[in-house]
């Protein structure tokens, strides 16, 4: 089984970023997968703290229950699904009928800031 990979990156042209996505797709081997974001600001409010802390606890540990993941980060089970909830809209953890789990085994971030031209 092919270890699936993960990378996020700013761009404001997510489109394109899609677009890429589905050629890499359409490739006979696998490439790896992409989560693209418009603005450090969309990017910085989905992807909190305390939601890197699940996709971080989860990360390799297989299916488990909400319940087992607030464990695991010592947190509230209620606020725990709300994140899960949404880190599951993103694409980050995954939902099936054993449970929750992140299923990438490497998420890389590629992120650039340059100033503006004159």
């Amino acid at each position: 089984m092919t270890k699936r990979t993960l990378t996020i990156r700013l761009s404001p042209d997510w489109k394109a970023d899609l677009r890429a996505t589905a050629r890499k797709a359409a490739a006979t081997t696998y490439q790896g997968e992409v989560l693209a974001f418009d603005t450090p600001a969309t990017f910085f409010g989905r992807l909190t703290e305390r939601r890197w802390e699940l996709v971080r606890a989860t990360q390799g540990k297989g299916a488990l229950s909400i319940r087992q993941i607030a464990r695991l980060v010592s947190r509230d089970v209620k606020r725990v699904h709300e994140d899960v909830t949404d880190l599951i809209e993103l694409g980050l953890l995954e939902r099936d009928e054993k449970g929750v789990q992140c299923p990438f085994a490497r998420i890389h971030i590629d992120m650039e800031l340059a100033a503006e031209a004159a």
